[in-house]
């Protein structure tokens, strides 16, 4: 059983060298190695490789990273399994950028950096305590969830939105079309941690700015193909919302030109929420490998149908 990491060499020396610390049962090989095709049953990569029909005993694809939209429509082989990546490190790195970006709205950062480079010493506003900032969060995944917790340590009055029913203690949950028209106008943050589907392409538009209450805020660290960038653009400049904290773009990078770059209202980052260490992508894959190799369920296993 041979795993081939379709990665860089720099990382996947790196990847090798803990794999074969924490599987060592388990043969891993980078695309250079000389290896034969008929023997690879586990991939993981970034994307669909152009040869992946020459892969003909191939049972599983996992992904180097969380989301598995590049994946779906692009081909995964019928048979084969595609895995997501599911790790605590992940989580808790999405849990520090969640957070530092609600309280950074909460607190109206952006109108400060705005300020200073103007040379202005000025209050912009009296923020209302947490428990009365209503933060909603949209995906209720791991990410999601993992967000969720973090904000319940500061008070602040939290709902959550996703496709199927969830039960989260201490969060309002809502789910489906139905759903998102009722939490929309209770959430002065609303967090974007959506996987990309068919039905999540586009969503954070005008019609979905216009249902949050006026001067609400925007969290984006789902897909930037989720966001539109003209109506939040519009949105802003309309007072309809207040400030956006981006680390989501399509395409990445933006073009220089591009009026993200330098909008008082939006503080961009790049795509720098959750970024795959290889230790941790070397102890999730073993742990998958290992409960694959039992008969258990592996974890992150994706509905390819869904999306997610």
């Amino acid at each position: 059983m041979v795993l081939l990491a379709n990665i860089d060499a720099e990382r996947g020396q790196r990847l090798k060298q803990r794999f074969n610390e924490v599987a060592p049962d388990q043969v891993l090989v980078l695309p250079d190695d000389g290896f034969e095709k008929k023997d690879i049953r586990y991939l993981l990569t970034w994307k669909i490789p152009e040869d992946l029909a020459d892969f003909i005993n191939l049972e599983i694809i996992f992904s180097v990273g969380a989301g598995v939209d590049q994946f779906v429509g692009t081909g995964v082989p019928e048979g084969v399994t595609l895995v997501r990546l599911i790790d605590p490190g992940l989580t808790a790195m999405m849990q520090e950028y969640v957070t530092m970006a609600v309280l950074s709205l909460h607190r109206d950062l952006p109108a400060y950096v705005a300020q200073q480079e103007q040379s202005v010493w000025r209050q912009v506003s009296l923020p209302p305590p947490a428990s009365e900032r209503r933060v909603g969060v949209m995906g209720l995944g791991e990410l999601g969830k993992g967000a969720l917790a973090a904000l319940a340590n500061f008070g602040f009055q939290l709902s959550g939105w996703a496709r199927s029913p969830h039960q989260i203690a201490g969060v309002d949950c809502f789910h489906g079309a139905n759903g998102l028209q009722h939490f929309l106008p209770s959430v002065d943050i609303l967090v974007c941690l959506l996987p990309l589907t068919n039905e999540t392409r586009g969503i954070l538009n005008k019609d979905l700015f216009d249902r949050l209450p006026t001067g609400a805020s925007l969290v984006h660290a789902g897909r930037g193909q989720h966001l539109q960038h003209d109506d939040l653009l519009s949105a802003l400049e309309a007072g309809q919302l207040r400030s956006a904290f981006l680390d989501v773009v399509d395409p990445e990078p933006l073009p220089d030109t591009h009026r993200f770059w330098r909008h008082p209202k939006i503080i961009l980052t790049p795509h720098v929420a959750c970024m795959t260490r290889v230790e941790m992508l070397a102890t999730a894959i073993a742990g998958n490998l290992d409960r694959h190799g039992a008969g258990k369920p592996m974890a992150g296993v994706v509905a390819v149908e869904r999306g997610y």
